[in-house]
């Protein structure tokens, strides 16, 4: 996850904007009761998520993998009066620990958990999405990349988390290593569609913003 020095994450945390105090609550909280507390955003990629959707303006949002919450509140912060995020995850236990902190924020009544497979849900949804975050299982990347674009409005952001994998995309693969494989063919496809324009930013363990044409 780590691809600079400690002390250097630090200075960029320290010349970033301040992680919010509903936030810092809620990473807190991650870290003492959570399983896999390092999946959570965070304080610095957190606040790219919100500046990125502070310049996109989305009215609706989709999330795949909700965890704890943190990341749907941050992208919540650039979404219009009116609109609505839509997080899916299949952690039935964690339900509860991300509604109470959706509650807490301004946008609780604006923010609508799906349990569940994402594969099985995004059919349901009818809606067109002006920003997306995939931050789920990477055996389904592919799968939800073809699912969503067609879900998208002109001019339409899709972030796309972890695709440097901890570095293991320049690693040999290991033949029963299925992330790893997914998400180089998924980085190949997002270089190559010609309905996205893509870069990936070296952000943590890699993002992905990639813009519907």
């Amino acid at each position: 996850m780590h691809f600079i020095s400690q002390d250097l994450e630090d200075y960029i945390e320290q010349h970033s904007e301040n992680e919010p105090e509903l936030l810092a609550k809620l990473n807190k909280e991650t870290y003492q009761k959570i399983l896999l507390p390092r999946m959570l955003s965070g304080h610095f990629q957190g606040r790219v998520l919100s500046m990125l959707s502070k310049l996109i303006r989305p009215v609706n949002i989709l999330e795949i993998g909700t965890y704890t919450g943190y990341a749907a509140l941050c992208l919540c912060e650039g979404m219009q009066e009116k609109g609505q995020l839509h997080t899916i995850d299949i952690k039935e236990e964690l339900i509860d620990f991300q509604r109470k902190y959706f509650d807490a924020s301004p946008w609780g009544k604006q923010i609508f958990q799906h349990l569940g497979e994402a594969i099985a849900i995004i059919p349901t949804l009818d809606v067109k999405f002006d920003l997306v975050f995939i931050d789920a299982d990477k055996e389904n990347y592919l799968n939800y990349w073809e699912m969503i674009v067609p879900k998208m409005n002109k001019g339409g952001i899709i972030l796309s988390d972890n695709v440097l994998w901890s570095g293991k995309i320049l690693e040999p693969v290991h033949p029963n290593d299925v992330s790893t494989k997914v998400l180089l063919e998924y980085n190949l496809l997002l270089k190559n569609d010609p309905r996205v324009e893509t870069v990936l930013l070296p952000i943590r363990d890699g993002l992905t913003v990639s813009r519907i044409l």
